[in-house]
């Protein structure tokens, strides 16, 4: 446990962080994008058509 810091003698710290960033915003794209494609969980359908119901009334 002790010995974990030779990991950063590998690799480059600022790249490692900047890969995680690029990784964890492209599963966040990913994962809006699996919820938007979806009927059930597509917020911005749901959000216009109730406006659109009631300016119809």
């Amino acid at each position: 446990m002790s010995q974990f810091y030779k990991i950063w003698l590998i690799w480059d710290p600022r790249r490692v962080f900047v890969a995680q960033g690029v990784f964890l915003f492209l599963l966040a794209v990913m994962i809006h994008l699996v919820l938007l494609s979806n009927p059930e969980t597509n917020w911005l359908n749901r959000a216009f058509s109730t406006m659109e119901a009631a300016a119809a009334e």
